[in-house]
């Protein structure tokens, strides 16, 4: 069954809750140790589309299927043109390519707006799902930050890849320095 990828609405603010306490209370993609409110979720949203970046959902018959956002890779004015990504699918809804196509959409959308790097941080080497679809897309690791966090019981690594958009290091980036 097809779903659509759309800009997130206020509105979804429930279900990304939701999506985001089952991956942090299950998984190691968010290294958070406690999901966060709605109040919280919102309000990290709202800051994430203040700063210009798009925030996407993917939906089928009304239900949320899964999420994803760009936001900024480091705060620092000579950052401006990276991006980092993050997608968020519900468990019943993996496997049938709903972080692939967010995580498409949200290229497009990043590209669009002339950022020209994404950089994912993905948590645990044994992500190899999040890992493939990354390189299936054009991203290439850079890197590996071992026992960086500690997470249900264990040490946990991240994968760092990155993925040139549009005209990438071609020409110097033309979105304005962020006031201070």
């Amino acid at each position: 069954m097809s779903f659509v990828i759309r800009p997130s609405l206020e509105t979804d603010i429930p279900a990304i809750t939701a999506i985001y306490d089952h991956a942090v209370r299950h998984g190691t993609a968010s290294f958070e140790l406690d999901p966060p409110t709605e109040a919280e979720m919102a309000r990290r949203r709202e800051a994430i589309l203040e700063g210009g970046y798009p925030y996407l959902v993917a939906e089928r018959g009304g239900q949320i299927l899964g999420y994803a956002y760009a936001g900024a890779y480091r705060t620092r004015p000579a950052y401006r043109s990276t991006v980092e990504d993050s997608i968020y699918v519900a468990p019943d809804a993996q496997g049938q390519g709903v972080g692939r196509a967010l995580l498409i959409a949200l290229i497009e959308r990043c590209e669009a707006l002339d950022f020209r790097l994404m950089v994912a941080v993905i948590g645990d080497e044994e992500s190899r799902g999040s890992i493939a679809l990354h390189r299936s897309l054009g991203f290439e690791p850079v890197g590996v930050l071992k026992g960086i966090g500690y997470k249900h019981g264990r040490w946990l690594s991240t994968v760092l890849m990155q993925r040139p958009l549009g005209r990438g290091m071609a020409e110097p980036p033309t979105r304005p320095i962020p006031a201070s």
